[in-house]
């Protein structure tokens, strides 16, 4: 029998290993840039073709796919078996197995004290098609990955978000419920008198998806009332769902829980998919008059609660009714607690507004009159009555969603607080502006405002921040009233513009400062919640190796034990973000697994918080300020905003609802980032995993560490706290390749352009590379890029020195790379071959090519199909009474087949790369 033909994919992947080892040995080698070129050329020869492209890229991104899944199960210790929670509450009821059982009073306050909660955000990573995330989640979970599935994911609406977030979160209450029971279990076996009067609610699950307006100019206060209304419904259906099996005892119950839904399906019937008045106004009056039948407080349900399992026949029945409960009572009238989201500027423009103030927020000088004014404002606020008729006329969108948070406290939940997180906190004004229109609106009893730090500047200034605030006693009695303070902690900006390691050093310095400002206005007593607002990514946050190391390393333990030794109690929250989040709770098994983790983490001690990184905080504070310093130098580099523009979102399908780039200036010429605020913190992240260079969470390490090896070897052997930071930077630099980013670089220059027009023996083709040369030159991004490229070099060269045994990239993601570049290669061919065409919709032919050269390939087609259309249209078929004229010239059907087509395909498979390229970092962002 004759040999069968070679597998391509595995040729590919034998040759590039034997690029990568004689790349070893000769400094002038480029592995990447040699395996395009010779896919390239099999594309010429016939060797292969688009076809066998696409079957390589699928199965590429089917392999990714399954280490991702097998990585997601590590990540959540499901290969050991879902952990048990039965187990974890034993040892809450009797720390020692040999010793007695605590006091009830003492278990009691362990388990209904809400710890930890896990919040569900609509961050655009959406980076997987639903079925695809779906069965990624299943693989984990122990089933097998089916082959071919989609990898390149459809742009969601805010509706898909939705349906996203609740389908994770529905499992994450399923899971709630498994620990519930596990803990009265625990108690029933001890206690078995008093069980059933404990309603545990350690951990708690929130949401902001339909509720986050910071960004986003698609969410009206209609759509997030009828969300909130939804999430309303799912809770009761829940609840209806858990006591109908139960019989007579429950029955009065699942009366007025069906009431109940029922009166709150017609008020979602009623709410408009527009601001329309008289539509408002039947809105509002079913909001009144089905008020009572709706509920508003959970109190009435305990009261048949309480009935209920003083009926209850047997143990089983009255374990049914407690977990219900303590659902219901940690959740309150939803599925999930409800988180609100805006931006400070909103929050300036309302007050100033409202209270004629021409003070700017920014101007430092004039800080304390304002500072002054606001307080003599919050002195004299009145509340003000609310009716959906102020939310038709209302300008403001800090004053519509004030309004919002007030209708749905009066007639939707009334017992449940709304977090109200307010992005881009830099000054103690904000929170009190705030303060003051939820005063004004009659919601500061209702409303929780939390600021985020973000920023460097935010995170530096924190303390000051909250200090301007807590000076204020209306801003303290706030506080004490409601009897915590809520901060937010970002991970994103911080991240990208400080580098990741010391964003995270600047976000614990602050926590670790939180205790002495709080003793020092006496709010000694009051809860502190820190929620921490980070991505799946190592680049957002997220740390790679095991969900205890992330809690970890975000909650490092000298942060948790000061509060603890201060007496503070302390509710940990963190992020789940988009899709890639969810997949944590993507299956039951998951989801039981996650919150375990979870669990474990919220009910053990904090500990002394001894690790020697804080024994050395001299050399720990030198290392992070050096590593900010230089990725403020990186961010600062015009080489930087060129490299993160060259392709930019070009490279990334769209994975949320906003837009990837800032701003932009129109068709007519090429998008130019001329710095990386221009991009969001998601899709500068992305790009950034796509080029193959995590910079924000690598660079400056070199210069840090080579400033003292021993002291950096020392403190990663000895100390926890620093491994475990470096472990992340470890996983970024496992997922970059000086070879990958100089194969980029070498793209963006004209040199190796005609280097390869003077080597190339292919008829058409000399002429064809000139012209890419010629469009490459006018992007002139060379010099900045190759500027840009030693510096981060010279970074990873020291850091290789004081770090030798550091990871490389896999060769299957290296040829990845070499692919997508092969790819692009062809993409530009093609676009030099386009025919001039007189100037339409402000685009020349030049400026097209260069928007192709950037992968603006979508919106350039289009235009291209309406310069060069492919059929004649309806033209050929109608009767003009005379002898017909010749139709030729009607037509480019020759250009679309030779050059437009197969752009449209190459982009595709470009793409394409990218989602197997996120599979193999393992998240996107």
């Amino acid at each position: 029998m004759p040999d069968s033909a070679p597998d391509p994919l595995e040729e590919l992947l034998l040759r590039l290993r034997e690029a990568r080892d004689a790349a070893a040995q000769d400094p002038f080698g480029d592995p990447v840039l040699l395996i395009a070129l010779a896919i390239s050329r099999r594309l010429d020869d016939g060797t292969l073709d688009l076809p066998r492209v696409e079957e390589m890229v699928q199965r590429l991104a089917d392999s990714a796919a399954a280490d991702r899944a097998r990585r997601l199960a590590r990540y959540v210790s499901l290969e050991q078996g879902v952990p048990s929670l039965d187990a974890l509450a034993a040892r809450l009821v009797r720390p020692d197995p040999d010793d007695s059982p605590i006091p009830f009073a003492r278990y009691r306050a362990l388990v209904e004290q809400p710890r930890f909660a896990a919040v569900f955000t609509a961050h655009p990573t959406f980076s997987l098609p639903y079925a695809t995330a779906v069965a990624l989640a299943e693989a984990a979970s122990g089933a097998p990955l089916p082959p071919g599935l989609a990898h390149r994911p459809p742009a969601p609406t805010l509706e898909e978000e939705f349906r996203q977030a609740n389908a994770a979160i529905r499992r994450g209450r399923d899971a709630l419920d498994g620990l519930s029971a596990a803990l009265l279990r625990a108690a029933q076996g001890v206690w078995p008198d008093r069980w059933a009067r404990l309603v545990p609610r350690p951990v708690l699950l929130s949401t902001w998806v339909g509720y986050d307006t910071d960004g986003r100019t698609d969410i009206g206060w209609w759509d997030t009332l009828r969300l909130r209304l939804v999430m309303k419904k799912l809770q009761l259906e829940r609840l209806a769902g858990q006591v109908a099996p139960l019989g007579e005892c429950a029955t009065p119950l699942l009366l007025r829980v069906e009431g109940a839904v029922a009166a709150v399906a017609a008020q979602i019937e009623a709410v408009p998919e527009a601001p329309e008045p008289v539509k408002v106004q039947r809105l509002a009056a079913l909001m009144v008059g089905e008020k009572a039948a709706a509920l508003t407080s959970v109190e009435p349900l305990l009261t048949l609660f309480e009935q209920a399992i003083a009926k209850a026949p047997d143990d089983a029945a009255r374990l049914t009714l407690a977990v219900a409960r303590a659902g219901l009572v940690a959740h309150g009238l939803a599925l999930a607690h409800t988180h609100m989201r805006l931006n400070a500027a909103q929050v300036h423009n309302a007050a100033r507004q409202r209270l004629g103030l021409t003070i700017s927020a920014e101007d430092m000088a004039q800080r304390r009159g304002l500072l002054a004014a606001i307080n003599a404002a919050l002195a004299e606020v009145e509340a003000q009555k609310v009716d959906y008729g102020a939310l038709l006329g209302e300008p403001a969108s800090a004053v519509r969603l004030m309004l919002t948070c007030a209708q749905i406290t009066k007639h939707v939940d009334g017992d449940t607080p709304i977090r109200f997180l307010i992005a881009e906190t830099e000054t103690g004004y904000t929170l009190l502006a705030a303060l003051w229109l939820a005063r004004r609106f009659g919601v500061d009893h209702a409303v929780e405002l939390s600021p985020l730090f973000e920023t460097a500047e935010a995170l530096d200034r924190g303390e000051r921040v909250l200090e301007e605030a807590l000076r204020s006693p209306h801003y303290r009695d706030y506080l004490r009233k409601h009897g915590r303070i809520c901060l937010q902690f970002g991970y994103s900006d911080s991240g990208r513009y400080v580098g990741q390691l010391a964003g995270s050093y600047l976000a614990e310095r602050l926590k670790l400062r939180l205790v002495e400002l709080l003793r020092r206005h006496k709010l000694d007593g009051i809860e502190v919640v820190l929620f921490d607002t980070h991505g799946e990514s190592v680049g957002r946050g997220g740390h790679p190796d095991s969900l205890a190391d992330r809690l970890a390393y975000l909650s490092p333990p000298l942060a948790r034990a000061a509060l603890d030794k201060a007496g503070l109690k302390l509710r940990e929250e963190t992020a789940f973000q988009g899709g890639d989040g969810y997949l944590l709770f993507g299956t039951l098994k998951l989801a039981e697994a996650t919150i375990a983790g979870i669990a474990c983490h919220a009910f053990t001690p904090p500990g002394e918080g001894d690790d020697p990184v804080y024994a050395e905080a001299d050399y720990v504070a030198d290392f992070f300020a050096t590593v900010r310093r230089e990725m403020q130098a990186l961010v600062a580099d015009p080489g930087y905003a060129a490299l993160l523009g060259a392709f930019g979102p070009g490279l990334l399908d769209r994975t949320g609802s906003r837009p990837a780039v800032r701003q932009s200036d129109g068709m007519g010429g090429a998008v130019r980032i001329s710095h990386p605020s221009q991009l969001r913190a998601i899709p500068n992240n992305a790009i950034l995993q796509q080029l193959g260079w995590m910079a924000n969470s690598m660079h400056g390490l070199g210069v840090a560490a080579s400033a003292n090896p021993d002291a950096f070897a020392d403190l990663r052997a000895r100390s926890p706290r620093f491994a475990r930071a470096m472990r992340l930077a470890q996983r970024a630099v496992a997922c970059s390749d000086l070879g990958v980013l100089r194969a980029v670089v070498d793209t963006l220059d004209p040199g190796p352009w005609l280097d390869r027009a003077g080597f190339t023996r292919r008829p058409g083709r000399r002429e064809e590379l000139l012209a890419v040369a010629d469009a490459v030159e006018k992007l002139d991004l060379d010099a900045l890029v190759r500027r840009l490229f030693r510096r981060l070099q010279a970074d990873h060269l020291a850091l290789k020195a004081a770090w030798p045994d550091l990871p490389v990239m896999n060769d299957r993601l290296v040829l990845l790379h070499a692919l997508r570049l092969a790819l692009i290669h062809r993409i530009w061919l093609l676009a030099a071959a386009i025919p001039d065409f007189s100037p339409r919709h402000g685009a020349t032919r030049e400026a097209l090519v260069l928007r192709l050269l950037q992968l603006d390939v979508e919106p350039a087609l289009k235009l291209l199909a309406e310069v060069f259309p492919a059929a004649p249209g309806e033209v050929l078929g109608l009767d003009f009474h005379e002898p017909p004229a010749p139709r030729e010239g009607l037509s480019y059907a020759a250009e679309h087949a030779a050059l437009f087509g197969p752009m449209g395909r190459l982009f595709g498979l470009v793409r394409g790369c990218g989602a197997a390229i996120t599979h193999e970092v393992g998240a996107f962002g």
